[in-house]
């Protein structure tokens, strides 16, 4: 079908074909006039979820702009992965929340390998903190996660003293180390919170946290709603 498009001062007029996609990078402004009727899907991420779900889960820090400008590409295995996404969301059968959780994820690795514009240069310090002292941190937080773990402790398994540790990762990724860790637990905890076999009091511990009240209070926090709020949402 004939489609326009503008993106930022750009204008493009061109024939829209099945299994394409198109990418908007963040803060570009987009605007489309559809020629005709036509079925399409249109996902928008909140670039800082993008951001800390890329940072804590993949490993990699995304620039400003998060994906690459990608005016047309032809994509038939991410398209597919959206019809699954779209698909588990209209689907009210039991266990579709985490079906859809999963499903996002997968997404959302799939893009970001893809299209994922990376600030690789924010991690090659020549003498400071590396993109191989990220991945020591990163990989033992996740295997750790449920454990106490101190900024002493990440400090260490990146072989940096504590202070000198805590500085570099600050500037580098924005979030104090401790701020990174609580935002990993929580999100862990939102995946465990999607199964409702499991008592909140559970999975507080199993996050790493110290007991229901400390979970709820980080949580609420960070998301702006308790646990119980926030699994009755889904």
């Amino acid at each position: 079908m004939r489609v326009e498009n503008w993106r930022g001062k750009a204008h493009r007029d061109f024939t829209f074909r099945p299994n394409e996609i198109i990418l908007t990078p963040a803060g570009v402004k987009s605007g489309w006039h559809w020629h005709e009727q036509s079925q399409v899907i249109v996902i928008t991420i909140m670039p800082e979820r993008m951001a800390k779900f890329a940072t804590t889960e993949l490993g990699v820090l995304l620039s400003d702009r998060q994906l690459l400008d990608t005016p047309q590409q032809l994509d038939p295995d991410l398209c597919q992965s959206a019809m699954m996404l779209l698909d588990a969301l209209r689907s009210r059968s039991t266990g579709s929340e985490v079906m859809y959780e999963s499903l996002a994820r997968i997404f959302l690795v799939k893009l970001i390998q893809r299209y994922g514009d990376m600030r690789t240069e924010a991690l090659q310090f020549s003498q400071g903190f590396t993109a191989s002292h990220y991945k020591r941190v990163l990989d033992y937080v996740t295997d750790h996660y449920g454990d106490p773990i101190t900024v002493e402790d990440m400090g260490r398994i990146a072989a940096l003293s504590t202070a000198h540790f805590s500085r570099l990762f600050k500037e580098v990724l924005g979030d104090s180390p401790y701020q990174f860790l609580m935002n990993y637990r929580i999100e862990q905890a939102k995946v465990r919170l999607g199964d409702r076999t499991q008592a909140i009091s559970d999975i507080a511990l199993r996050c790493g946290f110290a007991d229901q009240p400390h979970f709820s209070r980080i949580f609420r926090k960070l998301t702006g709603e308790t646990p119980k709020a926030y699994r009755e949402a889904q």
